[in-house]
């Protein structure tokens, strides 16, 4: 049986995270909006909680790929998708 809290306590460290990333100032701009643009899909009632973590951690693969990216936003990323991944339905 899927534990609600758990995949809201999963989804909250991730968009934490994602936060922090957005918010700091050697991220890039690029970066940056991808990642407010997930997090308003992050937000989105509409679609259950697994269904926005997989399109998020979709979208953070794309974003990984970025060749401009400072490797320890990459790193910080890579959190948020491992948490991501954990949200189960």
């Amino acid at each position: 049986m899927v534990d609600a809290a758990r995949n809201k306590a999963a989804m909250k460290e991730a968009v934490d995270t994602l936060n922090q990333i957005a918010g700091s100032p050697t991220t890039p701009k690029t970066i940056k909006k991808s990642i407010s643009d997930l997090l308003e899909g992050l937000g989105d009632p509409e679609y259950s909680l697994s269904v926005r973590a997989a399109n998020a951690i979709s979208t953070l693969d794309d974003v990984t790929q970025d060749p401009n990216m400072p490797s320890f936003v990459r790193t910080q990323l890579w959190q948020a998708v491992s948490k991501l991944e954990s949200i189960r339905e």
